[in-house]
């Protein structure tokens, strides 16, 4: 949130509040979300390195009017997901969480019993405007005790939501009532804040989005994605996540779904496209990878970065307990791939604990084992790309395969996991559904080499190294021409 108030402007705010009742807008939002946030500062060199508050100065300002979708901002899109409703009461927006049991579908073939947050596992998004004053009751339908932290928001301290350290727990059947003014904007997160390492990993996690009271027009994009990144441990035939695993992750999810059930990133080309991205996992990082593209990190942690200081990546980490926002325009039509670049984490069922069998001739040991099993055959002797016949193959109920699923070429895309694609079309009469794959033009797909080709560039695939093209004669492309001064 690069605007963020100031502590003179808030307090200025407060005053005038009292006195006339004026918006924070004309008291001291600065017009470009892009901009540094004002306030005295010490300088060097023309930044600013100090400033007067860390923690978004005093919490009693006055609450602006609640903001509404499609008036006073675009939703997001949540893949798998959906948005928390909410009601205003007396000039509050209100929303009420319930956490509870949930059986979860990550992809067919895989369930688990799960913790979440109104009938959804990692998808369940609050979505606000800055500046309004917000009531979230908390329900409690789990069989123990929870609390829910604002991960990344100024609040007063006993919103906080550290269950036994800022307030009491919120006890089995009890509904807690959470209420403060936003005094800030960006892409922030939710999650269970009593036994973390259980309560986490059975998926009390979401994003918190907080939309600007009066967005740049910079600011205004056209896809606006909230993506939240998870794993787990949920070993074949269990039906419970393993909270306590520290370093075997089987499943990895965006929005609580592995791909193929990923939802694409449906855009039309010209688009102005976020990306939220959150990291509420256990224990990794995830470098997440666009085709394609390059986008512009934007914001880091409910923070915009001033366009000065943005860079182009066609990767960002994602650390755990971190959001990142990127951007980008959608002017390359296409099916673009967009996952994490750890490659386990897109095989799904993935371990350490086997051998390497990559370059053993399993003739011997299969002919040893199948006269005890006559199905055995050794996997793993050229590589783990074998999520299509894993999947035709009988393997233990309720779990899922390395898979990924069938493409448009018959072949098989060999990911899975943390793995969706962004869709790009010229022609989309809507953004609901999948637009279905992309349609190459003509010559533009790389398919295999014809014979006409490999002698006109004078590629000899026998020869193991590729020959130089015929200077002159023959197919091949005629010699350059040093020219003659005339």
């Amino acid at each position: 949130m690069a605007n963020r108030l100031s502590r003179r402007q808030i307090l200025g705010i407060g005053a005038g509040s009292v006195a006339a009742g004026a918006a924070w807008t004309e008291a001291g939002h600065s017009k470009s979300h892009n901009q540094p946030p004002g306030g005295r500062a010490k300088e060097t060199g023309g930044r600013a390195y100090w400033q007067e508050s860390y923690s978004g100065g005093p919490p009693n300002v006055a609450p602006l009017a609640p903001g509404l979708p499609g008036d006073h901002y675009k939703p997001v899109v949540v893949p798998n997901g959906a948005a928390l409703p909410f009601k205003i009461v007396g000039g509050v927006k209100v929303f009420h969480l319930v956490a509870e049991e949930v059986d979860h579908a990550f992809d067919s073939g895989l369930r688990a019993n799960c913790w979440g947050y109104n009938g959804r596992v990692n998808s369940t998004v609050i979505e606000a405007v800055e500046g309004e004053r917000i009531r979230i009751y908390v329900t409690n339908r789990l069989p123990v005790a929870t609390s829910v932290h604002w991960h990344g928001i100024y609040l007063p301290n006993g919103m906080d939501g550290v269950g036994g350290l800022t307030q009491p727990y919120v006890k089995v059947g009890e509904t807690v009532k959470y209420e403060w003014t936003l005094r800030q904007y960006g892409s922030f997160m939710f999650h269970s804040h009593h036994d973390e390492m259980t309560q986490m990993g059975m998926g009390m996690i979401g994003m918190f989005i907080v939309h600007p009271r009066n967005p740049s027009p910079d600011y205004r994009v056209d896809r606006d994605f909230s993506l939240m990144i998870s794993e787990w441990a949920v070993k074949a035939g269990t039906a419970r996540p393993n909270t306590v695993e520290m370093t075997d992750f089987n499943v990895l999810t965006i929005n609580g779904k592995v791909f193929p059930s990923t939802a694409p990133l449906v855009c039309k080309t010209g688009d102005r496209v976020r990306l939220r991205l959150g990291n509420l996992g256990a224990m990794d990082h995830h470098p997440m990878h666009i085709h394609g593209y390059h986008f512009r990190i934007t914001a880091t942690d409910g923070q915009d970065i001033p366009l000065s200081a943005q860079w182009p990546e066609t990767t960002v980490l994602v650390a755990v307990g971190q959001t990142r926002n990127v951007e980008f325009v959608a002017d390359a039509p296409g099916d673009w791939a967009f996952h994490c670049h750890m490659t386990h984490h897109v095989m799904n069922q993935m371990g350490h604990e086997f051998p390497n069998m990559v370059g053993v001739n399993p003739q011997g040991i299969d002919e040893k084992i199948r006269p005890l099993l006559p199905a055995y055959m050794t996997h793993g002797h050229t590589g783990m790309d074998m999520g299509k016949m894993a999947e035709v193959m009988p393997y233990p109920p309720n779990t899922i395969s390395m898979k990924g699923a069938t493409g448009p070429f018959g072949d098989y895309i060999s990911m899975g996991g943390l793995f969706t694609i962004v869709k790009v079309r010229d022609d989309l009469a809507s953004y609901e559904g999948d637009p279905g794959w992309y349609q190459q033009p003509s010559g533009t797909v790389a398919l295999k080499a014809n014979d006409d080709d490999l002698a006109r560039d004078g590629i000899d695939v026998n020869d193991g190294a590729a020959s130089p093209a015929p200077r002159s004669g023959g197919t091949g492309p005629p010699a350059p021409n040093r020219g003659h001064r005339h």
